[in-house]
């Protein structure tokens, strides 16, 4: 099985801004994108920047929503995620991510 992460993202798109209910803009860093062909969709895991530091080495609060690319490989719209079936494949997803940036 080939892991093949070939991150070649310019500084600014490992980050994303969205309006919280407040209406305040809040800086997120992307910990990574995926696409899955059993839901065919691609999927945005995302932390409030400065979260990180902030807390122990697993807190933090990581978003993970659904999106549709645009046509320059862009995030486009975010997707609420509907199902827990969508959620325990996203959680997978997240500890593999984990595991392996561990071991490195």
């Amino acid at each position: 099985m080939s892991n093949e992460h070939n991150h070649n993202h310019e500084e600014e798109d490992r980050y994303i801004t969205l309006v919280n209910e407040n209406g305040d803009e809040e800086l997120f860093e992307i910990l990574l994108t995926f696409d899955s062909e059993e839901y065919e969709k691609s999927y945005v895991l995302f932390y409030p920047v400065g979260e990180a530091e902030d807390e122990d080495e697993d807190g933090g609060t990581v978003h993970a929503y659904a999106y549709i690319p645009t046509e320059d490989g862009g995030l486009g719209e975010l997707l609420p995620i509907e199902t827990d079936e969508e959620w325990e494949m996203i959680e997978e997803v997240f500890n593999t991510f984990v595991e392996d940036e561990e071991e490195q």
